[in-house]
């Protein structure tokens, strides 16, 4: 059974940082799977901030230039590091793997349990 474990969210002032770190554990080989990262605030749709495949990155428009995923496959974990946070990046952040890079939510068969991610102003 796969399994994905978020870790490094909280609360931190506008401007400041944080690096997410999601662990995946299963019989599924996880080098070969695209993993990466959404965000949903109640409420709202699922938003899509990262993902990481092969030596390959995307990012949604909001984030880029702030956001940066990267992955150790040798520990199966990626992360997403977040430079200079705004208020608006506060969400719930779930880790995310799946067998293509795409953007679409829908695509993706494996969920963390989300961590929560707080910027105050």
């Amino acid at each position: 059974q796969v399994q994905l474990v978020e870790s490094g969210g909280g609360l931190v002032q506008a401007g400041g940082s944080l690096r997410l770190s999601c662990a995946a554990s299963g019989r599924t080989t996880f080098m070969h799977y695209a993993m990466g990262w959404f965000r949903q605030v109640p409420g709202k749709e699922r938003e899509f901030v990262a993902v990481a495949f092969s030596s390959a990155t995307d990012y949604g428009n909001s984030v880029k230039g702030r956001f940066t995923i990267s992955r150790e496959n040798a520990k199966n974990t990626v992360y997403l590091q977040m430079d200079k946070l705004k208020p608006e990046d506060t969400a719930d952040y779930y880790c995310v793997a799946g067998p293509s890079p795409t953007t679409n939510a829908a695509t993706y068969p494996y969920w963390g349990q989300g961590t929560q991610v707080t910027v105050s102003s």
